[in-house]
């Protein structure tokens, strides 16, 4: 099976694309951090530069590592999804769901080590422009030269290695059951309430330390990101919740496209969870570390304090974190919903053919945008909103954060821009396939 993985790939790189994308991205993020940590044990580094790099290498680089298994997880269950007539051949022809399961981890290990390998410039470069950040803002000495060396190769590539084999683990676990068996849920809900029970305990933490830690804002920041994960996971059940005031709304509408996105919606919300998951935790991860370095940095300046080295290193950090992780997301959002909409060429071929006009197509496509992105910056912004709540209550003894609506508006309108655009450009494009066409290519 691991032969036939590799002919898979070599024979159609075009359908693994958004998978190496993502690995490729995932590592670039994972080696550009960890590669602080190289620097930082580079000899003659003074003590403050050190420290300085260690916390932004391990702060950033856990954030990484759990939001790039979630992305490479993600973005691999649509790939699995996609193919499961293929692999429901394999299995008709004598192969069994472990030989399957070996042939997609095989896939997901040899993307896993192409994304690593082209990773490797793009991680050198993206390091030695971090490090120049923060020789000008003071944080780390000049004479301080950015190292590329062991740890961040062999972390880099064994995260990689880990995020691709037991996504695809994950993936195929559902495609590689014999037909007409029912998929076992236990093991995802079991995941989300425990990412659920953590992120409320990470929330609930920050009541127990001081409004002067350096360490106040770690417990909510990784909180609200542990409650997202959480609530991605169950986004099949939130969608259907939802689902349920706002379809007559939506039908009411938006008419008879309306009427086939809800009937779609409710059929489709497990696979719809894909495109929800990076949805809800750039919401939760945006809001959340903004809010809060807002909230440290006007609690500052009412205090009358000059900001010290720390305070500056800290808004680094934080507007590090939004500024790549949140892109990382972002970018991760539209991978997953320009592979789920493409995927969907036959269906609208097929809905053509029976009588609906290609604006019934793309009305029923914006209707289900609509859904997908009010579930996701609903659950997102919880999640985001615990973490701010508790931080505010601690830092300046009033659960209200008092920045206005200001910032949450602009993380919804680039959640929207982003979903609304890649979906309805890839649908048009789809459904200008002549419907014959589109269903005999499928």
């Amino acid at each position: 099976m691991l032969i036939l993985a590799w002919r898979s790939v070599r024979q159609r790189p075009g359908q693994f694309t958004a998978t190496l994308l993502a690995a490729w991205l995932g590592a670039v993020i994972i080696m550009l951090f960890n590669s602080l940590h190289d620097t930082a044990a580079s000899a003659g580094v003074d003590a403050a530069s050190a420290e300085s790099l260690h916390l932004t290498g391990g702060v950033v680089g856990g954030y990484g590592t759990l939001l790039v298994f979630l992305a490479i997880a993600s973005t691999l269950t649509v790939t699995v999804r996609q193919r499961g007539e293929e692999l429901s051949l394999l299995r008709h022809i004598g192969a069994t769901p472990g030989q399957i399961r070996t042939m997609v981890i095989g896939e997901a290990s040899l993307i896993g080590l192409a994304g690593t390998l082209l990773a490797v410039w793009p991680a050198i470069l993206g390091g030695r422009l971090l490090l120049d950040r923060f020789q000008e803002t003071g944080q780390v000495a000049d004479g301080v030269d950015h190292t590329f060396g062991p740890i961040v190769a062999g972390a880099g590539s064994a995260v990689m290695l880990l995020a691709c084999t037991g996504a695809a683990a994950v993936a195929v676990r559902r495609a590689g059951r014999a037909p007409g068996r029912r998929p076992r849920q236990r093991g995802r809900l079991a995941a989300g309430a425990l990412s659920l029970a953590a992120g409320i305990a990470g929330v609930g933490a920050t009541f127990g330390m001081q409004a002067t830690d350096s360490a106040l804002m770690a417990a909510p920041a990784y909180g609200s990101i542990l409650l997202a994960a959480g609530l991605a996971v169950f986004s099949p059940y939130l969608l259907r919740a939802l689902l349920r005031p706002m379809g007559p709304v939506l039908i009411r509408v938006f008419g008879g496209g309306g009427h086939l996105a809800v009937l779609n919606t409710r059929e489709r919300a497990a696979e719809l969870s894909a495109v929800l998951m990076p949805l809800v935790l750039f919401t939760g991860l945006a809001t959340a570390t903004l809010y809060l370095q807002a909230v440290e940095s006007d609690a500052i300046r009412a205090a009358g304090i000059r900001r010290s080295v720390e305070d500056t290193n800290l808004e680094t950090l934080n507007f590090t974190v939004v500024g790549i992780i949140a892109g990382f997301a972002c970018l991760m959002l539209i991978n997953s919903l320009y592979s789920a909409t493409t995927y969907r060429r036959r269906e609208f071929g097929q809905q053509r053919l029976a009588g609906a006009t290609p604006a019934q197509v793309l009305s029923m496509v914006g209707c289900e945008t609509v859904l997908v992105t009010v579930t996701g910056v609903v659950f997102g912004t919880l999640a985001g909103a615990a973490g701010v709540v508790a931080f505010a209550a601690v830092r300046t003894d009033d659960p209200d954060p008092g920045q206005g609506p200001w910032i949450w508006l602009g993380v919804v309108a680039l959640c929207t821009a982003a979903t609304a655009t890649t979906t309805l450009v890839t649908a048009r494009r789809v459904s200008g396939v002549p419907a014959v066409h589109a269903v005999a290519a499928a």
